[in-house]
């Protein structure tokens, strides 16, 4: 290690002049505590160093101690279930060794080194082993199997191996000889947090992540290994949103961030999630779930960097073989970070103050979604949800314009939505989707037919209302045709039957595709049967009175997910009430 003394200190920046010891990226060591900080900066006369914890009691000519190591994090087993701060240092552990308050240079290993996991070793002697490749495995928790991997870079042949029993992640189960010498293979690796892992090859995004969501599903779809943006004012429903994600998306493994969340707020967060039953095993979420817990009160750069440990973390299970979805929550904060960091650089600002490589860091994190086949053979994805706290829900200002510019999902929560009740609070005027040529090919296949085409309508019924209500605001509803008024009718039973949902009703909690279907397939049979009594003069108030538009309002509730046969009611019922009418 080479050591150099501070030279001056502005909030979480430390800067010390004429070295040429430290390299970029390289993590380090500031002060007698040893806090933990990140080379960010290097010109001929000064280093300029981010450090992850509070620096108040540092002095110029403290020693700065470089590890010639970037700043990376541990991958073993003994993550999913875990609750990490920004740079990967467990929460359990810290309380544990420092109280309540983590204190300035509290140091704590990020896996737990002394526990053994039974392990199943899968590599012989003299076996020629790659990069990637999955060489034992164990039961990190009840939902989730650990897959231990070569790590990448690392190529040779087998020359000593252990028998699969207990071991630790710090045991070496085998040696391997490469071209370098003797490698050690051990239970565990680390990888930098800045540095995408290596995948064999991008596959294309051509498979849903189903979410049980309607307006996600069937409105504005995400693929697995699709990114999204989540934007929303406070009190719109972000965090309630993610939460149904979370629970009910047919993700593997959920990697939850809160990045500069209020700490009262990211306490409730945490406790909900250890309450909530996986409904797929019917065990705890948190045994497929990893919390990155960073609080608003936490140092400004670890907020900056719990985004890249987060996604590190995700890719590494990803190479696995496992679907990961990621809630990012919030970017926004994570963007004021690098406000502020830029500031204390005296950079050149940009628009609203933000540094003018705001753009490229949101492009480099937002590049790490996908679905990629992997070094172990498998396939796996990553799929990225970026909730965005616009302030005053103006999704002009540039976190959510220039996010906007890297996913191909646009859910925008409205708050006026949320105060009327109405979950998910997604706006379908203002949301958007560009997956659907992608995905409709696999819902063809696998749902129905017609999916698309029912979308379509629907969609199509939504703008025609939007269209209207303009009118309606200028001259009141009663001087619209009737055509318009059955479209004004037919939204409204989209709204309230279809899009609305609620999380705390059994049936329509989660709701499988087979079933959205149906529903989109009644509102259009009654939406045409409609237009063509419409259309033979029947006045759209004697079809309003037949009861259909209220009645199947109720439809989510009264036909249950296991049984949508029941649908075919409906249509016997409509079909029997306007024969009448009719006659």
């Amino acid at each position: 290690m080479t050591e150099e003394v501070i030279y001056g200190i502005n909030g979480p920046v430390v800067t010390v002049k004429n070295s040429r010891e430290f390299s970029m990226s390289e993590m380090v060591y500031i002060g007698h505590k040893k806090l933990i900080g990140e080379v960010i900066k290097i010109d001929s006369n000064e280093t300029v160093i981010q450090s992850y914890e509070e620096t108040s009691g540092l002095r110029p000519g403290d020693p700065v101690t470089g590890t010639h190591n970037a700043l990376s994090v541990s991958l073993g087993p003994g993550i999913i279930g875990n609750i990490f701060d920004g740079i990967q240092r467990p929460l359990k552990q810290l309380e544990n060794a420092s109280g309540p308050f983590i204190s300035k240079g509290c140091s704590v290993n990020s896996l737990d080194l002394s526990k053994k996991w039974n392990v199943r070793i899968l590599i012989r002697m003299n076996q020629l082993i790659t990069e990637g490749q999955i060489f034992a495995l164990c039961k990190e928790t009840e939902s989730i199997e650990h897959r231990f991997m070569v790590p990448i870079g690392v190529n040779g042949k087998v020359i000593e191996v252990s028998q699969s029993g207990n071991y630790t992640v710090d045991d070496v189960v085998a040696k391997l000889e490469t071209e370098s010498g003797v490698y050690d293979l051990k239970l565990s690796q680390s990888w930098p947090i800045r540095i995408p892992r290596k995948v064999s090859k991008r596959l294309s995004n051509d498979i849903p992540l189903v979410t049980g969501q309607r307006v996600i599903d069937s409105i504005f779809p995400i693929a697995k290994g699709g990114a999204a943006v989540l934007p929303g004012g406070f009190g719109a429903g972000k965090t309630m949103t993610q939460h149904q994600f979370a629970k009910w998306c047919d993700a593997d493994i959920i990697v939850y961030i809160g990045c500069g969340e209020r700490g009262n707020e990211m306490t409730q967060v945490l406790e909900e999630f250890s309450e909530l039953i996986d409904p797929k095993t019917g065990r705890p979420m948190s045994e497929r779930t990893i919390f990155i817990a960073n609080t608003s009160n936490m140092p400004v750069a670890a907020r900056e960097a719990s985004i890249y440990t987060g996604i590190t973390l995700a890719e590494y299970y990803r190479d696995m073989g496992y679907d990961v979805a990621m809630m990012a929550d919030s970017t926004s904060r994570w963007a004021e970070a690098l406000r502020e960091i830029s500031g204390r650089l005296e950079e050149m600002p940009a628009e609203e103050g933000y540094p003018a490589y705001l753009v490229s860091r949101l492009a480099e994190f937002y590049e790490r979604a996908g679905r990629c086949a992997t070094l172990s053979g498998s396939t796996g994805s990553i799929t990225i949800i970026g909730a965005v706290s616009p302030q005053g829900a103006d999704f002009s200002e540039p976190v959510t314009q220039n996010t906007k510019r890297f996913t191909r999902c646009f859910w925008a929560l409205d708050k006026n939505l949320a105060y009327a009740r109405h979950y998910p609070a997604v706006n379908w005027n203002m949301s958007y989707s560009e997956y659907f040529s992608d995905l409709d090919p696999w819902f063809i296949k696998n749902v129905g037919p017609d999916f698309p085409i029912l979308r379509k309508k629907i969609i199509s019924i939504l703008k025609e209302e939007e269209r209207l209500m303009e009118i309606v605001k200028l001259v009141g509803e009663d001087v619209l045709p009737d055509d318009q008024k059955l479209s004004i009718e037919t939204a409204k039973l989209i709204r309230f039957g279809f899009l609305q949902q609620n999380a705390f009703h059994k049936e329509d909690t989660f709701v499988p595709l087979k079933k959205q279907q149906e529903m989109m397939r009644i509102i259009v049979y009654l939406y045409e049967k409609a237009k063509s009594l419409i259309s033979a003069s029947i006045p759209i108030v004697k079809i309003i009175e037949l009861g259909f538009f209220s009645n199947l309002v109720k439809m989510k509730y009264e036909i249950p997910n296991n049984n949508i046969e029941k649908f075919n009611n409906y249509i016997a019922d409509i079909n029997d009430k306007i024969e009448k009418l009719v006659s």
